[in-house]
């Protein structure tokens, strides 16, 4: 990415050196708990899976029977493995004796080899995940240099075999990656639900079923069109963790992970949240998974031209959290919007200015471009020019995925014609426009340079801010979107533990990227 908006490179340096102070300090107090998220991602990465007769999913019974006689501070992994050890049973016979009351937890006694045990069987999860990252890398290459932006479609149906029906004609079409959107308010369940699911509200139940069924529909029509289609699906809220678990093991591509998304816009507690977006990250980042952020959705809150800045802020945090997991740059997709009201003039090129600047701030980070959706109009035409003109600054940016802006999208399940159309719209100018990031370049000191400097500017005041008084105190103020948040309050706060002396998760050392060369 050549350097078009003379950017001074001194600030850009200056605030990722604040926004990794800002992580550091959020991770020194975060790494002394876990969750009741992250002990049920264990017992689900181990291999225990199911409900019992009451429907409650088996790693939700196993770590409430934990939490029920007081043994989970030293987590999940030495209860299990101590059961093992001493019964001869598997992790999933183990979930089921306890839901069934043939055995306790608490009587498994120390048994000397339960680690080695443990370890094993982590070591299985460990290949499985390994062997879907392999697969997907060899698709993906026999598939060829790929157009960008990729074409970003979403399915949202409530039925998953529905969506398998729309997510191959969206491919057919030209889409390059299909989102199942998550049903409303499954962040807020503290359990993931299971099974195949037929209804669900403005979207389909995130589950691991529904994630194996995706997945093998969208390989069928990759095969049929001759490209690997990427699936995505949402890696937040209160099971956070759990949902980047089946995803790995599922094979899914990219995962909605933000780190302040759930704290912000579903007011799940700050120290929950921090906690479970860390591990999160490890696993996708394990699992060769590009996460998309959400800073995106400040701006339906806040106004995109005086709030710009707060993007650009919260892009920086991101990044360090996601560094400090073990993602690559190039798993790290950075959420952005084109949301500035159409009617302020010269509003195209504020846009522009963003776009290209979030570019060559983050010139490695697969980048998503989220469309105009706060100020589209009831006027189809005027909607089409400006989800013309957002994909056209796509183009002259470089951006990397382009989330279509499709005018029944307010819906979430769109007319499947408006899709068709804004696929072929968005074809049609990429092909027209292939090489014009190639071809502009901005004035010295214009609009677009001035406006992308003043950005920058503010981000790295508003860092300085943050990392003066820490991270959760600056989201006490409503910094970002304009949303203040307790930092004692929120949902799921009641889920955090303190870590004992003697704390164990055989996966802490095994979800690193050297262990993937091995």
């Amino acid at each position: 990415m050549k350097n078009k908006l003379n950017l001074d490179q001194k600030k850009i340096d200056r605030a990722r050196s604040l926004a990794r102070s800002i992580a550091n300090d959020v991770h020194a107090e975060i790494s002394r708990y876990t969750t009741h998220s992250i002990e049920r991602t264990i017992l689900r990465l181990l291999g225990m899976d199911g409900v019992n007769e009451a429907g409650v999913p088996l790693p939700n019974v196993v770590v409430n029977s934990a939490i029920e006689k007081g043994l989970l501070e030293n987590g999940i992994s030495p209860l299990i493995g101590r059961a093992m050890a001493k019964h001869g049973m598997s992790v999933q016979e183990i979930g089921e004796a306890v839901s069934q009351g043939k055995i306790s937890l608490d009587e498994a006694g120390d048994y000397k080899g339960w680690k080695d045990v443990l370890d094993k069987e982590a070591r299985k999860t460990i290949e499985r995940i390994i062997s879907n990252r392999k697969y997907r890398e060899k698709k993906i290459e026999e598939s060829g240099d790929e157009e960008i932006p990729y074409l970003y479609c979403i399915v949202a149906t409530g039925n998953i075999y529905e969506d398998v029906i729309q997510a191959k004609a969206a491919a057919w079409q030209g889409a390059q990656i299909i989102a199942v959107i998550r049903s409303t308010a499954q962040s807020l369940l503290d359990y993931v639900p299971y099974g195949a699911t037929t209804e669900g509200f403005c979207g389909t139940f995130a589950t691991q079923e529904n994630f194996r069924i995706m997945r093998k529909a969208l390989d069928e029509v990759g095969e049929e069109v001759g490209r690997y289609i990427r699936l995505v699906n949402y890696c937040s809220g209160l099971c956070m963790p759990e949902i980047a678990a089946m995803g790995a093991l599922e094979r899914l591509d990219m995962m909605l992970n933000d780190a302040m998304y759930g704290i912000i816009f579903r007011d799940i507690n700050m120290l929950r949240t921090l906690i479970d977006q860390h591990f999160s990250r490890k696993i996708n980042g394990f699992a060769g998974i590009v996460i998309n952020t959400g800073e995106d959705n400040y701006l339906t809150t806040a106004d995109a031209y005086e709030e710009a800045h707060t993007v650009l802020a919260s892009q920086f945090i991101n990044e360090q959290f996601a560094l400090m997991a073990g993602i690559p740059d190039e798993q790290i997709g950075l959420g952005h919007a084109f949301e500035i009201n159409p009617d302020l003039e010269d509003g195209l090129l504020y846009e522009i200015a963003q776009a290209q600047m979030t570019k060559e701030i983050f010139p490695n980070a697969p980048l998503k471009y989220m469309p105009p959706t706060k100020f589209m109009s009831g006027d189809i035409f005027k909607g089409y020019l400006m989800d013309g003109f957002f994909m056209f600054t796509s183009l002259l940016t470089s951006q990397t995925i382009h989330l279509l802006g499709i005018l029944t999208e307010a819906i979430h399940t769109p007319f499947l014609h408006d899709r068709y159309l804004a696929i072929n719209g968005a074809k049609y100018i990429r092909k027209n426009a292939r090489h014009i990031a190639e071809e502009v370049y901005f004035k010295e000191d214009g609009k677009i340079q001035k406006r992308a400097k003043q950005v920058l500017d503010e981000a790295v005041i508003l860092l300085e801010e943050i990392s003066k008084i820490g991270l959760m105190p600056s989201l006490e103020k409503g910094v970002f979107a304009r949303i203040k948040r307790s930092r004692e309050g929120g949902k799921g706060k009641d889920g955090v533990i303190l870590k004992g002396n003697n704390y164990y998760n055989p996966f802490d050392e095994l979800f690193a990227p050297e262990v993937i060369k091995r």
